[in-house]
């Protein structure tokens, strides 16, 4: 990561993601999350594994951090992976507790 985050939830999200661990991504989520990406809702555990499955494992995301906002939290990353057109820039907004609640994923 190139910028710095500051919040572990995060912080776990990109390494989970990076090293293509579904379950330890899964984890992060509350059992009544949203994860809204491609103008798509994905709402609940069962959901929000499938959208794990299928657009961070599947296509082997790996996100390198460019900059890092701890007021919203708002992280942007280039996503690259098996997907044409990669590195893509993307902001990844999160609503957090104790657990991730909402995250909202948009171009950057």
């Amino acid at each position: 990561m190139s910028a710095t985050v500051t919040e572990s939830l995060v912080t776990s999200f990109v390494e989970a993601t990076n090293s293509h661990q579904a379950e330890a991504l899964a984890g992060l989520f509350g059992p009544e999350a949203v994860v809204i990406d491609d103008n798509t809702e994905y709402r609940g555990a069962t959901r929000i594994a499938h959208w794990i499955q299928d657009h961070q494992i599947a296509p082997k995301i790996t996100l390198t951090v460019v900059h890092y906002d701890p007021s919203g939290p708002t992280l942007t990353a280039n996503a690259n992976g098996d997907f044409p057109g990669g590195p893509l820039p993307f902001s990844f907004r999160f609503t957090l507790t104790d657990v991730i609640d909402r995250l909202e994923i948009t171009p950057a």
